[in-house]
């Protein structure tokens, strides 16, 4: 009831850590729901409908993402509360989602080497004023899915959720994962609690079949390999 009751606030009404703009700032893209990121594009409600409401509505009468994915305009414009500004908008949302999933392979980045997780991760991470965890979801041949923030906070083996870590992966069904998170200090020295919080997902990874290839931690433009130093991996890989 607590959820449903919320949904009917508008955004500012929402406590500032909850509202998409600011939660997709703080935690980035991945971690909004589908109905989030939705609330985003149409950006208002309409009388007596916040427009988080309105975005739930929409996906909940689509049957999930994969329908919304398939509606046309012409069905957009049946929804109550979609007139035809947030219709075509949406409906290019959708166009620009379809045409990145037919990407070639090959047009993804490809990680070999630790230098190549630092392309991914450096530039946005070592910025941040507070400690993020970040995780790339490869494909078979290592090359980028995803990227996904799935944690805030304190990064060490005590507080983080290691079922948050590899849940993308596990719901792409992809077989590898790097991760990388930064030190707000700018010194990417890794802790004990860096090497124990890698240690005890490789060992996970080993459980899920999943390849941890690397933990990157990044600094002030500088960043630590932990697999490259062998801290935390297991010897010989």
């Amino acid at each position: 009831m607590q959820e449903v009751r919320r949904n009917g606030l508008g955004l500012k009404e929402l406590p500032e850590d909850e509202r998409p703009r600011e939660k997709l700032r703080l935690r980035g893209p991945g971690a909004l729901s589908t109905a989030e990121l939705l609330a985003i594009i149409l950006n208002t409600g309409t009388k007596g409908e916040s427009v988080m409401a309105l975005a739930q509505r929409i996906v909940a009468e689509s049957n999930g993402l994969r329908g919304l994915m398939r509606r046309d305009l012409d069905s957009l414009l049946e929804v109550h509360g979609l007139g035809p500004a947030k219709a075509i908008k949406l409906q290019a949302a959708i166009e620009l989602g379809k045409r990145v999933s037919t990407l070639a392979p090959e047009d993804r980045p490809q990680v070999r080497t630790p230098e190549d997780l630092a392309i991914l991760f450096v530039a946005e991470m070592t910025a941040l004023d507070h400690e993020q965890l970040r995780v790339a979801v490869l494909d078979t041949k290592h090359r980028l899915d995803r990227l996904v923030t799935v944690y805030q906070g304190s990064v060490n083996a005590a507080q983080v959720r290691i079922a948050e870590v590899f849940k993308e992966a596990v719901r792409a069904n992809s077989p590898a994962i790097a991760i990388a998170h930064n030190h707000p200090s700018g010194d990417p020295t890794p802790s004990a609690a860096d090497i124990a919080l890698t240690a005890e997902l490789n060992n996970a990874a080993k459980v899920l079949d999943i390849d941890l290839i690397d933990h990157l931690i990044i600094g002030d433009g500088r960043w630590i390999s932990l697999r490259r130093l062998g801290l935390g991996f297991p010897r010989g890989n």
